[in-house]
């Protein structure tokens, strides 16, 4: 029997584990559950209808999703061509969050973790506050609000350097550093250096137990944590090395008894996936000899799932703790329910390409059309090819919902029973 997300949410909070690690396909839904799990650990309105103030929300919870990225966009200096900045949408979150990195001087922090992530060479400087006119007003700029990154002919940029030769953001020293836009991928990989910097930071403030000793209490009353895809345009090198640290930082906060900072990752990544998985499978021990807790981790604290969205819009939350999971053999039983339950779309052939690549990768075959039906004279058949690569490389986004003739649904089968009658697939999804 499905589940509405609210009710996922509530399963994911009773199982009281420190992390839960959960796999699901893009589309399903895993940014409204990190909105709906938000609601049961801090919701928006009491039971007398009163509104909770955002301060008190995240107070208890803090998250990182597709809606933080969103804080975060450009001013391209269109009439000078020569200052593209990252602006910081002003609101109650960013303005906390700014503040406190700002109070923590945490942005030379945030710098060394973008540019260990990407490998760039840019340098994200954070900007003074500086004076300017909008619209004929003389208006203040607050520091922190804006971000350039900048860069040099033959070196990396110094952090300190850099922000020495500012002026606010309008006087670069000419010759020396250039203020570039950084491209979509890396502005997403600052978005998450910002969090996870801030990451770093909640965890070995809440690791000091004696409250008063504490840097700052912004985060004594946080309870959860909640990571929706932080990986979305990281190469496997550097993602692989995300989510090791990721895991470790993690497991090194402090729980124990139930009590301490909980943690829900959700990703459509199958290696980010993965590398979690292992990771959250080696205990660690404490270090300090005699203290409690004992052991830092173990790996009883974490439990892993699959969120599944059902046809009738339900959701089922699969337990996967005994082992990471091939992805070519979840796509494989993905399509096959799809046909089972006459819901094939143009996604599933894309799945389909995907499990003929991995597949012929791995048999050593040069080309993944040579694991298609053969034709007559032994050429694979050209409707499969047709069919798989007007669904894989679709040029406008109206296709992915456009209705699937039969004949290609038909060809989808039979190609699904080809892999299952000539490579084994049959005896590996029985073991």
């Amino acid at each position: 029997m499905g589940k509405e997300l609210k009710d996922i949410a509530k399963d994911l909070i009773s199982k009281k584990k420190k992390v839960q690690l959960i796999y699901a396909f893009n589309g399903t839904g895993k940014t409204r559950l990190s909105r709906a799990f938000k609601e049961e650990i801090a919701p928006s309105k009491q039971d007398d209808d009163t509104v909770v103030d955002a301060g008190q929300s995240r107070e208890k919870f803090l998250y990182y999703n597709a809606f933080t990225e969103d804080l975060f966009y450009w001013d391209n200096d269109l009439k000078e061509d020569s200052n593209p900045k990252l602006k910081i949408q002003p609101n109650t979150f960013t303005g906390w969050l700014i503040d406190l990195l700002k109070d923590l001087g945490e942005d030379g922090n945030i710098a060394t973790n973008f540019q260990r992530y990407t490998g760039s060479k840019a340098t994200p400087i954070f900007n003074e506050k500086y004076k300017t006119k909008i619209d004929e007003k003389e208006v203040t700029i607050p520091s922190f609000s804006e971000v350039t990154f900048q860069v040099a002919a033959n070196e990396p940029v110094n952090y300190e350097a850099a922000v020495a030769a500012s002026d606010g953001v309008e006087n670069i020293v000419q010759g020396k550093y250039e203020v570039i836009k950084v491209s979509k991928g890396e502005e997403s990989n600052f978005v998450w250096s910002v969090m996870y910097t801030l990451l770093q930071q909640v965890i070995s403030t809440l690791n000091e137990q004696d409250a008063t000793n504490r840097i700052t209490d912004k985060f004594d009353a946080l309870e959860y944590v909640f990571i929706d895809d932080p990986v979305s345009s990281l190469d496997d090198t550097h993602l692989i090395e995300l989510a090791v640290d990721l895991a470790d930082l993690i497991k090194r906060s402090y729980y124990f008894e139930g009590r301490g900072l909980r943690f829900v990752i959700t990703t459509h990544s199958p290696l980010f996936y993965n590398v979690l998985h292992n990771e959250l499978n080696n205990d660690i021990k404490n270090p300090a000899e005699g203290k409690i807790p004992a052991w830092l981790y173990k790996r009883d604290q974490s439990e892993k799932h699959r969120l599944v969205k059902n046809v009738d819009e339900t959701f089922e939350l699969n337990s996967s703790n005994d082992h990471p999971f091939s992805y070519h053999l979840f796509l494989l039983s993905e399509i096959r329910e799809a046909i089972k339950n006459k819901q094939v779309r143009k996604y599933h052939f894309s799945f389909m390409r995907n499990i003929l690549e991995k597949t012929a990768t791995f048999l050593g075959y040069p080309r993944w059309e040579d694991l298609l039906i053969k034709t007559a004279d032994g050429s694979p058949d050209p409707f499969s090819n047709r069919i798989l690569n007007l669904a894989s490389h679709s040029a406008h986004a109206g296709e992915e919902i456009t209705d699937i003739e039969e004949k290609d649904k038909e060809n989808l089968e039979a190609l699904v029973n080809h892999l299952f009658r000539t490579y084994g697939f049959k005896k590996q999804e029985l073991q």
